[in-house]
């Protein structure tokens, strides 16, 4: 038997040994192996398209805190302001769909803005990847103290005798908040001027000064501003009454009808998340949204925290966007 020369047999152990880490680091399919999610250290962005200081964003926040703790990596809210939430779907679109980037988003964006937008250029099917329900709960429409109004008839009355004088906020153009806005003028046949901003905290410092007279505002900030003596509740958007503010009757109860899908917010990623980060994703979540700190503190603010798997969230997406288009064509809107 033959023997090899002393530094072709080195190179040939230093060779398989390369070989096989490499083989260690492919899969059977030849693929590379897929790195732990999330990596340590490495960190998750909650993308919110609302300025800091509504709601949502308080929501986000507290949700990041614990979502953080659960999965121990850093987890940040990043706000987007501007253009409906727009600006921050097309960043989360955008991001590679590898779990470190989601948002944090009301219905409209998914049911509403695409119907109602031009400027949409996103398709909610297939350009986001859901993750997991949020939190529900309605809208409740508010009036400026200025306003002698305690009741919806008494509102839709005041505005009769002022037309093109009142105006009405929004979270912006095409959210939740302007269509029950536009819906409620529409349906009772008022003249009145829609005042979109980019989001709750900026709405909430025009309507508190009284520049803005009524709003359909997310219950959290409602009930803020109600402690302030500025503001008054008049009706919750919603089926039912909220258990959380039972003495708000609904807008239905006051003779409104066809203003009553309760608000709900979701976690999306970018379309073709793997499966494995969308699971881990989606049970920590879960395990987040059932933590009784996370429901005690969304109910401070009558929403209900509450999760849901990927496939039920793509089915009540497809469901409140189909509930809105029949809303949206029955009111004739058209994309602004």
């Amino acid at each position: 038997m033959s023997t090899l020369p002393h530094d072709l047999a080195r190179r040939r152990l230093a060779t398989g040994l390369a070989l096989g880490a490499l083989g260690a680091a492919l899969s059977p399919l030849g693929a590379p192996a897929a790195e732990p999610f999330p990596a340590k250290g490495r960190t998750i962005r909650i993308v919110l398209g609302l300025a800091a200081g509504g709601a949502s964003d308080a929501q986000a926040r507290f949700v990041a805190t614990k979502l953080g703790e659960v999965l121990q990596t850093p987890v940040i809210v990043e706000n987007r302001p501007g253009a409906s939430f727009i600006l921050a779907t097309e960043e989360v679109i955008r991001a590679a769909p590898d779990g470190y980037t989601m948002m944090y988003a009301p219905s409209s964006v998914v049911a509403q803005n695409p119907q109602t937008l031009a400027n949409v250029r996103y398709d909610p099917f297939k350009d986001l990847t859901p993750i997991s329900l949020g939190a529900r709960g309605p809208l409740v429409l508010t009036v400026h103290t200025s306003v002698p109004a305690r009741s919806v008839r008494e509102l839709v009355d005041y505005i009769r005798a002022n037309p093109g004088k009142i105006g009405y906020a929004s979270f912006g153009t095409g959210t939740s908040s302007h269509i029950y806005g536009e819906a409620f003028v529409r349906q009772a046949g008022l003249d009145a001027v829609h005042v979109p901003y980019k989001g709750g905290a900026d709405a909430a410092k025009d309507f508190l000064a009284g520049r803005v007279q009524f709003y359909f505002d997310a219950a959290p900030n409602a009930i803020q501003n109600t402690a302030t003596g500025k503001v008054r509740m008049l009706a919750v958007a919603a089926p039912q009454r909220s258990p959380l503010l039972p003495d708000v009757p609904t807008m239905g109860e006051q003779g409104v009808n066809g203003i009553d899908m309760a608000s709900w917010l979701g976690f999306y990623g970018p379309a073709h998340m793997p499966a494995p980060v969308l699971d881990k994703l989606n049970a920590a979540l879960a395990q987040v949204l059932a933590m009784p700190a996370t429901r005690d503190f969304f109910r401070q603010g009558a929403y209900e925290a509450e999760s849901s798997s990927p496939a039920a969230l793509a089915a009540l997406t497809r469901a409140t966007y189909d509930q809105w288009g029949a809303t949206i064509r029955k009111l004739g809107l058209t994309k602004q």
